[in-house]
């Protein structure tokens, strides 16, 4: 079943370098359904829908580990088995001299017409590494479908997404 939440409404959470959760404001725990104890410490891939191609995370890994933000639209997982979409806006968070301490998101509610595209996008990149066993392989096989995708569109991935932001 899908969860949805309001739209003034921000999740957030904060995470360190290696991914384990540190914050986790009242929205992301009411939203799914893990209270803060049962977050705080555990790694963020506990919501990991596995409708979520692999492939989007890596590249998003891959952007903010180099200091870079990220937009993404994602699918994550409830406790009870529920999913929620979001559109994501993660960045690193630095310390004084410049490295990278951790990273913080900040999730809304993505609007229905850009679900309506990320959706089969999603699916066919899953199909692709559905073919495959191991998840290395798996994104390694979507992400060139992905980049192929956006080229052909003319697009780069953040103009994708800030296009469907304003679709």
């Amino acid at each position: 079943m899908e969860r949805t939440f309001e739209e003034h409404e921000i999740i957030v959470s904060k995470t360190n370098r290696t991914g384990h959760i540190t914050y986790a404001n009242r929205v992301f725990q009411r939203v799914s359904g893990y209270g803060e104890a049962e977050l705080l410490g555990r790694p963020h891939c506990l919501i990991r829908h596995p409708d979520m191609p692999r492939c989007v995370f890596r590249f998003l890994w891959d952007r903010i580990a180099h200091g870079h933000e990220v937009f993404a639209y994602v699918v994550n997982l409830c406790k009870n088995g529920d999913h929620y979409w979001v559109l994501a806006h993660v960045t690193p968070t630095f310390d004084a001299s410049g490295g990278i301490v951790g990273f913080h998101s900040s999730r809304r509610v993505p609007d229905a017409s850009a679900l309506e595209a990320i959706r089969p996008l999603y699916a066919d990149l899953l199909e692709v590494e559905r073919r495959h066993r191991l998840p290395a392989d798996q994104w390694g096989a979507s992400l060139p479908m992905l980049e192929a995708k956006l080229e052909a569109a003319g697009v780069t991935y953040d103009e994708f997404v800030f296009g469907l932001c304003t679709a």
